[in-house]
């Protein structure tokens, strides 16, 4: 049974990493072309930094538990909304790169800790962080995709990031072993944003 349990938190572990090697680097969401949905919807996964924060919100979404685990993801597809916005409206902000970066290396933390923070200040967290994601995919938005299906494409893309991350950290719930691996992958994490940070 230990032996069962062991390897299931392996292939999470595992699992987060190949994930962590796999995915383009941020550099790259800036090449994305295209038109309309799907230039929105593989805007937040053609960059790590993107892919690590939504994912992390749905994990931390987890570790507050209770209604926190629907309120805090749609807290930050409200946000993000917003940020896109501002930028359409030609609305520039300080920082956006270090914003996001700063998002992926606090998520991080917050994952490794593994602490249940309160929900006003995990929704205050990603709310504020969201702005920087949206600012970001709204100036990146081709000139002639459709703002409309470009906004579905991603918001879309940014719920199914936030429900693998709420059912990743429901799963590492079950075992000690796998609740482990989550804060590992948590440190993995934020050693990414430091990354971004001074990259």
């Amino acid at each position: 049974m230990v032996i069962m349990k062991f390897s299931y938190s392996l292939k999470l572990f595992f699992s987060l990493a190949v994930l962590l090697l796999i995915t383009p680097s941020p550099a790259e969401a800036h090449l994305i072309g295209g038109n309309g949905f799907a230039s929105g919807a593989t805007h937040p996964l053609m960059g790590l930094d993107h892919l690590l924060a939504m994912v992390a919100v749905g994990i931390i979404s987890t570790q507050v538990g209770g209604r926190a685990i629907w309120t805090v993801p749609a807290t930050f597809v409200s946000f993000m909304v917003i940020g896109g916005l501002l930028a359409i409206m030609g609305m520039s902000l300080p920082f956006i790169e270090a914003g996001i970066a700063i998002s992926v290396l606090v998520l991080g933390v917050g994952i490794a800790l593994s602490k249940k923070f309160p929900m006003a200040i995990a929704m205050g967290c990603v709310a504020l962080f969201a702005i920087f994601h949206g600012h970001a995919h709204g100036e990146e938005m081709p000139l002639i995709a459709s703002p409309v299906l470009y906004y579905a494409g991603f918001i879309i893309s940014t719920t199914l990031l936030h429900i693998s991350g709420v059912l990743i950290g429901l799963n590492a719930k079950k075992t000690q072993f796998s609740s482990v691996a989550l804060r590992l992958s948590g440190v993995a994490m934020s050693l990414a944003g430091v990354f971004f940070l001074i990259g």
